[in-house]
């Protein structure tokens, strides 16, 4: 039986309706698949990832080749219509402040008791029901994944939307502990809200680690590569 990819999880935020153009294609796209940038102090831009920052901005697809080629070609200064100064290593910037986003939901989420974490509370929740997203450690075991996966397969006949995409410490700081394997998102809104930056932080980093096993990553498609997984995100793809 084929299975819809564990990474594709279904976006829904506020914003996916609203469309912007993208400067570097042209192509008028959701404000979900895309990145702000505005001009800071002394005319350098700054990935705006909350659109929240005052003044004309700057969109881009959400993808690091898009971010370069818009630096390189002056495409930045074209739309804000001023000396738009690029900084080095602005797609990493812009990376690092998605994956900071995605954290802090998932620190939200702690905060709100949306979320279970551990391998105990995860199993607990997945055998009360479905959970809207499962977060596994990139750099987690393979047993105790296998384990959910299998556990969540048995009882709901499908595999969980699921990402790995950050560390145990990163995953730790976000919960306040000091490493965590395994993590799921009981609140639909908040599981929503993650899938929309995740779907953007898919554009620079893989959403399913290639080092995960085919048994893990379930069917093909491309899983583990960052365009791949972004773009199930992206289309809203159910699971």
């Amino acid at each position: 039986m084929n299975y819809p990819a564990s990474s594709q999880i279904e976006a829904k935020d506020r914003n996916a309706a609203r469309e912007r153009r993208c400067v570097v294609s042209g192509e008028v796209l959701p404000e979900a698949q895309l990145i702000r940038f505005a001009l800071g102090p002394g005319d350098v831009l700054a990935p705006d990832v909350a659109a929240k920052l005052p003044g004309r901005g700057a969109w881009v697809r959400a993808d690091r080749a898009s971010i370069e080629q818009a630096a390189k070609k002056n495409g930045f200064a074209h739309a804000l219509k001023a000396k738009a100064k690029a900084p080095d290593g602005l797609a990493d910037l812009t990376e690092k402040l998605l994956a900071k986003r995605c954290l802090d939901l998932i620190g939200m989420a702690r905060r709100a008791g949306a979320i279970a974490f551990g391998a105990t509370q995860v199993e607990q929740a997945i055998r009360a029901k479905p959970p809207f997203l499962l977060i596994e450690a990139s750099d987690g075991a393979e047993e105790g994944r296998e384990k959910l996966m299998s556990l969540h397969i048995g009882l709901w006949g499908r595999p969980p939307a699921a990402i790995g995409c950050f560390s145990a410490a990163d995953l730790g700081v976000a919960l306040g502990r000091e490493r965590v394997i395994h993590a799921c998102l009981l609140q639909e809104r908040l599981a929503a809200a993650l899938a929309t930056d995740i779907g953007r932080l898919a554009g620079f980093r893989t959403v399913v680690p290639d080092s995960w096993p085919d048994s893990w990553r379930l069917v093909g498609g491309g899983l583990g590569g960052a365009g791949a997984a972004g773009d199930a995100v992206r289309r809203g793809d159910r699971v």
